[in-house]
C-alpha cells in the first residue's frame, strides 16, 4: 500500500468523493476486509457494499488482497491501494488553476494556484516514475517560525528572497548539456488552529506568499502542511521537485510588477 497517491482521472475523483465510498476507502486503508465485514461497519447490505467496492476497484482505488472460504462462499478480501488520496487539478483540467495567469507574490489565491500546480506536477511525475520503475528525486522542507512583529516577518521574507535567489543564480546553468530543470516553490502562510482545519468556514486569516530567500533554521523537516499550535505562527515551506524551469526568475515565480490584492 502506498502512503499517498494522486487521483488524476475525473471519474475516479467523483467515485472517491461519494460519502459511502470514501468511508469504505477509510475502512480498507486500515486493513483488508470483505463486503460482509464492511456491511456492518457502514450500515449497508452486503450487496450494496459489493456494488460500491466494484466501482472503487474499476478505478484502481481498491484492490484484491486475497480470498477466503466461508462456508460455501468464497469471500474477496479488498484493501485500499493507498493510505490517503489527493485529487489532482488534472481531474478538472478545463478549469484548473494557472499560476501564470497572473503573478502576485502577496496574493493568497496565487499561492493556492502554485500549490495546485505542485500537486498536479508531482502527481504526474510519480505516475511516470512508477511506470518507468525509477526513483523520483524530490526534496521538501517544512518548518515553523513565530514572528514577534510584522516588521520581523517582512525582514525574514526579504532575507529569504535574497538567499534563495543567490543560490539559484549560483547553481543555475541554462546551457548545461543534459541538465535537468527543477522547480522551486517557497511559501509562507499563517498556520491554522486544529479546529479551523475541521471547519474551513472558520478560517479568516489572510495568507502571504513569501519571496524566496535565505532559509531560517527549521526545527523539523517533514511533510508540508504541519499544523502549529498558534495562529500567529507562520510556516515556511520549501519544496523542490523535478520539473522544467527555463530561468531563475521563473523558478522563483518572481514578478517585477507591484503586488496586487485578491
Amino acid at each position: 500500500m502506498l502512503d499517498v497517491t494522486v487521483i488524476e482521472d475525473a471519474e475516479a475523483a467523483a467515485v472517491s468523493l461519494d460519502p459511502i465510498r470514501a468511508r469504505l476507502l477509510a475502512e480498507l486503508a486500515a486493513g483488508p476486509a470483505s463486503a460482509a465485514m464492511l456491511a456492518g461497519k457502514v450500515g449497508l447490505p452486503r450487496q450494496k457494499v459489493n456494488y460500491h467496492l466494484k466501482a472503487l476497484e474499476r478505478h484502481g482505488l481498491v484492490e484484491l488482497a486475497g480470498e477466503r472460504r466461508k462456508g460455501n462462499v468464497t469471500e474477496r478480501l479488498m484493501r485500499a491501494t493507498a493510505a490517503s488520496y489527493v485529487i489532482s487539478p488534472l481531474a478538472l483540467a478545463a478549469v484548473q488553476p494557472d499560476p501564470d495567469r497572473f503573478r502576485d507574490q502577496l496574493s493568497a489565491r496565487w499561492l493556492l494556484a502554485v500549490g495546485a500546480r505542485l500537486v498536479r506536477d508531482v502527481g504526474a511525475l510519480i505516475t511516470g516514475a512508477a511506470k518507468a520503475r525509477k526513483r523520483l528525486a524530490t526534496y521538501a522542507l517544512d518548518g515553523e517560525v513565530t514572528f514577534a512583529s510584522a516588521a520581523d516577518r517582512a525582514a525574514f521574507i526579504e532575507e529569504l528572497t535574497q538567499g534563495v535567489g543567490a543560490l539559484i543564480r549560483k547553481y543555475h546553468d541554462g546551457n548545461a548539456e543534459g541538465g535537468r530543470g527543477h522547480r522551486i516553490v517557497v511559501a509562507v502562510h499563517p498556520t491554522l488552529k486544529p479546529e479551523a482545519i475541521a471547519k474551513p468556514e472558520a478560517i479568516a486569516k489572510p495568507e502571504v506568499t513569501a519571496k524566496p530567500g535565505a532559509i531560517a533554521k527549521p526545527e523539523a523537516i517533514a511533510k508540508p502542511g504541519a499544523i502549529a499550535k498558534s495562529e500567529a505562527t507562520v510556516t515556511p515551506e520549501v519544496t523542490v521537485e523535478a520539473g522544467a524551469v527555463s530561468t531563475p526568475e521563473a523558478a522563483l515565480g518572481v514578478d517585477s510588477t507591484p503586488p496586487g490584492q485578491d
